[in-house]
């Protein structure tokens, strides 16, 4: 299959699963036989940084974040013709502090790219819920307490450094989520799988590039 062809079954494929992978990744009925739930696992190469042009990289970039630990949430301006705006970063910077740690660093613009970069790519398809941080920067403090907890918190992580982000988009599933931010190439990329009503979340950072479920 030549890389136009390739493009256009990866936009339609998208198309025909969002249904049930993002607007609810319900479980099949219970009659439906294990081909019709297979059906909802997405293709491996679902996402793919080939469908991006050249317009995409190059437009205003706004980033709508929410932080649900302090119910803060920002929609703003924070890039334009090529440039971060100060202003728009520093507030961006504030809302992925260490909440608990009550301190604030400067993130890696390459990740807010990330950021950017994944919200955009799924507005395309009408999927416009805000990012949620469930982590930004971390002192070494808050990420000792997390290790104490059991948490997943790596001793020389690159939240300390301002470089990496754990996060989520309501009913979008984590492993969707997390192949589109791994198409992008630009780090590492793990995938935390839970339970729970709300799912479990991707973290994303601008290190190797990597990738790992926990």
């Amino acid at each position: 299959m030549n890389s136009s062809k390739r493009r256009q079954f990866l936009k339609k494929s998208l198309m025909l699963t969002s249904a049930g992978l993002v607007y609810g990744y319900l479980p099949a009925p219970a009659q439906a036989d294990e081909e019709s739930k297979a059906k909802l696992t997405p293709p491996p190469d679902l996402f793919d940084s080939q469908t991006l042009d050249i317009e995409f990289w190059v437009k205003p970039r706004i980033l709508d974040l929410v932080r649900p630990s302090s119910g803060e949430r920002v929609n703003l301006l924070y890039w334009k013709d090529g440039e971060v705006l100060d202003s728009a970063y520093q507030e961006v910077c504030h809302i992925l502090r260490d909440v608990n740690g009550k301190k604030t660093a400067a993130i890696d613009p390459k990740l807010l790219e990330t950021l950017w970069a994944t919200q955009a790519f799924v507005a395309r398809f009408g999927m416009t819920k805000p990012l949620e941080i469930l982590s930004g920067y971390r002192t070494p403090e808050s990420n000792q307490r997390l290790r104490e907890e059991g948490i997943p918190a790596a001793r020389k992580s690159l939240h300390l450094e301002g470089r990496a982000a754990d996060i989520r988009i309501a009913n979008l599933h984590e492993e969707v989520l997390g192949e589109l931010i791994r198409s992008f190439r630009q780090g590492g990329v793990g995938f935390y799988y839970r339970p729970s009503a709300r799912g479990g979340w991707i973290h994303t950072d601008t290190g190797l590039q990597r990738s790992w479920k926990g």
